[in-house]
This record gives C-alpha cells, sequence and structure tokens, in this order.
C-alpha cells in the first residue's frame, strides 16, 4: 500500500495519505488507530451509504446521510451536522469521518474546523475527483447564493484514506469528473515543482484506455502520481498565497459555467475543462504558447471524450468570474499555460473579456 505524506513545514500539520485496492471492508481495521477511544462521528455520502455503509461498518455515535449534489453544499445541511455533534456531546479528542467525495469533504471538513474551534477528521474519498484533488490539502467550504466555496477555511486532516475499489461503482459520468482533474495536473506538473519527473501528460497519452476501462493498478499509479503533484504545492504554499493558486487552472472559466447553469447541467470537471480548453485558446492569442502545444492539449483531452461544454455570454461569463474569490481590484486572474506543463497566473481587466470573442 503506497503511503505518501503531506509535511507541512514548521507545524504539526503533516499526515499520512494511505493508497490502497484491499477490500473496502478492512478500512475500518486500518482506521482503528485514529478512532480507538474517541467517539466518532460519520458524514457519508447517500449513494455511499447504500453501497458500503453495511460494508464499511464503522462504530459511531452516528452517522450524518448527506444527500448527493452540489447544493447540499450549505449553511443549512452545516447547522445540522454541527447540532448533532453537540446532541452527541463530541469534545475536541473526538473525530469526524468524512466518507464520500468532495461534498462530503468540504463540508465535513468545515464542519469540522469550526466545531470546539476544531477537532480532528479523517478524508475517505469515494470518488476520482475527491481521491487526486479535494481530499488532500485542506480546503474545505460550503457554498453561498453568491458562489463556490466562498466561506471555508484551511484545515488539514489527520490522514486521507483513498481505496480505489470504490471507484469500480461510479458512474461515468463522476467518474469522467474526477478525470478533469487529472488531465489538469499533467499540464501544471512542471510548476508544481515535484522532486522528481512523473510526465503524468505521456503516462495519460499511453494509458488512457485503461483508463477509462478503469483497471485497478493503472487507477492507483494515477492516483498517486495526483496526489504526488497536490502534495507537491501545498507543501510549498498550504494557503494559496501563491504558487497554489496554479491548481486553479481552468477554474475561473470553469467555475462561472457552473453557476451560470445552477451547478446542474455540468460536472466540476467538465466545467474545468472547459475552463483549460478556454486559458489554451487564450494562451496562442496571447503569444504565450505555440498552436502545436494547444493541439498536443487538446488531443489528450479528446482521448476522455469529455461532454461537449456550450459556449455562454461573455458578459455574464465576466460578471461571474468578478466574484470569484481570486479576482480583486477590477482584475480577474487566470491561470494560462506558458510552457509545456507549465502554466503562471495573469490579471486582466474586466473590460478584456467584455468583447472577448469565444
Amino acid at each position: 500500500m503506497p503511503e505518501l505524506c503531506v509535511k507541512i513545514k514548521e507545524t504539526d500539520k503533516s499526515y499520512p495519505i494511505y493508497i490502497d485496492s484491499s477490500e473496502i471492508s478492512e478500512l475500518t481495521r486500518k482506521l482503528e488507530k485514529y478512532i480507538s477511544g474517541r467517539k466518532v462521528f460519520v458524514v457519508i455520502s447517500e449513494k455511499v451509504n447504500k453501497l458500503y455503509g453495511k460494508i464499511l461498518n464503522i462504530p459511531a455515535v452516528e452517522t450524518f446521510v448527506l444527500k448527493d449534489g452540489e447544493k447540499e453544499k450549505n449553511f443549512k445541511n452545516y447547522k445540522k451536522i454541527t447540532e448533532r455533534m453537540l446532541k452527541n456531546q463530541l469534545s475536541r479528542k473526538d473525530i469526524l469521518l468524512a466518507v464520500g467525495g468532495g461534498v462530503v469533504g468540504d463540508m465535513a471538513g468545515f464542519a469540522a474546523s469550526t466545531y470546539m474551534r476544531g477537532i480532528d477528521f479523517i478524508q475517505i474519498p469515494t470518488t476520482l475527483l475527491a481521491c487526486v484533488d479535494s481530499s488532500v490539502g485542506g480546503k474545505t467550504g460550503i457554498d453561498t447564493d453568491y458562489g463556490k466555496n466562498l466561506v471555508g477555511a484551511f484545515y488539514q486532516p489527520k490522514a486521507v484514506f483513498i481505496n480505489i475499489n470504490f471507484l469500480k461503482t461510479l458512474d461515468t459520468k463522476q467518474f469522467k469528473t474526477g478525470l478533469g482533474e487529472v488531465v489538469k495536473y499533467s499540464f501544471i506538473e512542471k510548476s508544481c515543482k515535484p522532486e522528481f519527473e512523473i510526465n503524468l501528460f505521456n503516462f495519460l497519452s499511453e494509458n488512457f484506455e485503461k483508463i477509462n476501462n478503469k483497471d485497478i493498478r493503472t487507477l492507483e499509479r494515477l492516483v498517486e502520481y495526483c496526489v504526488t503533484l497536490k502534495i507537491a504545492v501545498v507543501e510549498q504554499d498550504e494557503k494559496e498565497g501563491s504558487l497554489r493558486k496554479i491548481l486553479n487552472f481552468g477554474h475561473t472559466y470553469g467555475h462561472a459555467i457552473e453557476k451560470i447553469t445552477n451547478y446542474k447541467k455540468y460536472t466540476h470537471g467538465e466545467a474545468v475543462v472547459e475552463g483549460m480548453r478556454f486559458a489554451f485558446k487564450l494562451a496562442v492569442e496571447k503569444g504565450l504558447i505555440e498552436k502545436n502545444y494547444k493541439f498536443l492539449a487538446d488531443d489528450v483531452i479528446n482521448k476522455f471524450k469529455f461532454t461537449s461544454v456550450k459556449k455562454f455570454n461573455m458578459k455574464k461569463i465576466t460578471e461571474i468570474m468578478k466574484s470569484d474569490k481570486k479576482a480583486s481590484n477590477g482584475k480577474i486572474t487566470f491561470v494560462l499555460p506558458t510552457d509545456y506543463q507549465e502554466v503562471k497566473t495573469f490579471d486582466f481587466d474586466e473590460d478584456f473579456f467584455l468583447d472577448y470573442i469565444y
């Protein structure tokens, strides 16, 4: 079982990430050293609970089942979770487990960060998107009427347990949304400054059929590679002061697509993929990259047959991008490719996009 470790410099917030493909029923036993002698409160997605709740059989004082969908990541459910924790008299010495995708992880993590001013929590991601991205790095939060994740905290888990077998029952749409973030890492690898070269770009090109067919061993390596890149960034910049902004490649335009369609028409990954297409087009027009690199990038993206996203009115999109938490002083921040597997952040005046044709 590969074990990686997030080492936050000069703090006690370092934690292990376990990646394996053993039987899911073994997971509770592996959790034992973290939950023994403590009250355990579980937040689990509705779908995961139906499929794996009995198999996991986690000894909890309560299991809070969160309905599926981005719309559930709200103040109402945050209030329900924290009040149930209070009713069960959890103390600062107890622990919360997040079992599910990014919505569960973000919601439960935020609840853990604020309950009693912070209690331990563990991430158990069950979607590809959560495995490679949201479960690692400590970003927690909830959505508001004004946009995604505008209320939240940086709060690192005590451990992350990634079991590839959860992905077997992941539907195609949710699997593809995770692949959107996977592809993103292939375009930002060098900027992540990992200790060793992974060349995820080539790995995706050579193994796309195995990935699309959910070959377990290939997925295990894929998740390990992506998590390694995420760790490299988080260790250098825990709270998105500088380098960590590159993880938002494709997200400024992507988040706008999600909001303009009320988070119903496209998944996060589908929107991010369109955001990356937008970024590559803009980078070519700005002379940041050669057309040949855009061609190679399009080829990798097309291998995974992502859902086609319609074009939107740029005035409406710009209004939404202005409210993005990365925007400031009338500037809209974009992460754009500048070389093979490299990206940088750029600030644009909002007027630029009002007349932009995409």
